[in-house]
């Protein structure tokens, strides 16, 4: 396919790097991995299989051979060549026929997949674009050729079920500590009762929120670097916490008050900026 239109963000995603924290590499992949697997299944690929993640839309493809493809995630118009097609089916696109994903009516990041898959070479086992390590493909540009690998199976005509509707209010269950003794008690009361909005300058490496502050005690001054994981919220000296997302660092010397479930934080890639975010402490 060659990129017509570029989009906002458009980036090549699929599962991530996996074992690799060690070396200094996130993990990256879809910020939405529900949405992944269902385009991927939809149009007959691995769940795996690499799909393009499109932040705000706007990303347009020509075909080049006549191909399979699938739009999930937020909804959004999908057009073929001008025409009206479905989002969430399997949709047919002639050689030379330009599909056009519009910008999302509600949520942030639309999931398109291509049966076959898009090609790009791996990079540490993954053909994920990691934005703040700077490893596999750049995000797209107008121009570009994306390889298609050759179909896998057959694609899925039945009504998928429906994924969960972008959030009005995002909630987040947390895993206290590792560093949860650096906070005082009323920024702890503090967590339980507030309420934040998710931040404009939200990224794929951390979902940042405004609202009340978490204060830490006095005189524990500051941590040396430690490991960092998906989901961990960390809390710079601002005191307003940052969930970190696939493109998080894997090492960071603030302190991590909490650590939200991966189960979670597939809301979290479609809460757009100005959604309410509450914390709730998980029963674990």
């Amino acid at each position: 396919m060659e990129v017509v239109r570029p989009g906002p963000l458009t980036t090549v995603q699929d599962g991530g790097r996996v074992g690799v924290a060690a070396l200094g590499v996130p993990r990256a992949g879809a910020l939405d991995p529900d949405a992944r697997r269902l385009a991927n299944r939809l149009v007959g690929n691995a769940p795996d299989a690499a799909v393009l993640e499109a932040t705000l839309g706007g990303v347009a493809l020509r075909a080049l051979e006549p191909l399979l493809a699938a739009v999930v995630g937020a909804p959004a118009p999908v057009r073929v060549d001008g025409s009206a097609v479905a989002w969430g089916a399997p949709v047919p696109v002639p050689a030379g026929a330009v599909l056009a994903v519009g910008a999302p009516t509600s949520g942030l990041r639309c999931y398109l997949a291509v049966a076959g898959g898009f090609a790009v070479p791996p990079v540490l086992g993954s053909r994920s674009a990691d934005l703040l390590a700077g490893l596999g493909p750049p995000p797209l540009a107008a121009g570009q050729l994306l390889p298609v690998g050759p179909p896998a199976g057959p694609p899925c005509w039945i009504d998928p079920l429906p994924l969960p509707a972008p959030p009005r209010e995002l909630l987040l269950r947390l895993d206290l500590g590792p560093r949860a003794d650096w906070f005082t008690p009323v920024a702890l009361r503090t967590l339980d009762a507030g309420r934040w909005t998710v931040s404009s300058a939200s990224n794929r490496v951390g979902l940042r929120l405004v609202g009340p502050t978490l204060e830490r005690l006095p005189g524990r001054g500051e941590l040396p670097s430690e490991g960092m994981v998906l989901g961990a919220v960390q809390v710079p000296p601002d005191g307003l916490p940052v969930v970190f997302l696939a493109d998080h660092p894997t090492t960071g010397g603030y302190p991590v008050l909490g650590v939200v479930p991966a189960a979670d934080l597939t809301a979290a890639a479609q809460a757009v900026p100005g959604t309410p975010v509450r914390f709730t402490r998980s029963m674990r």
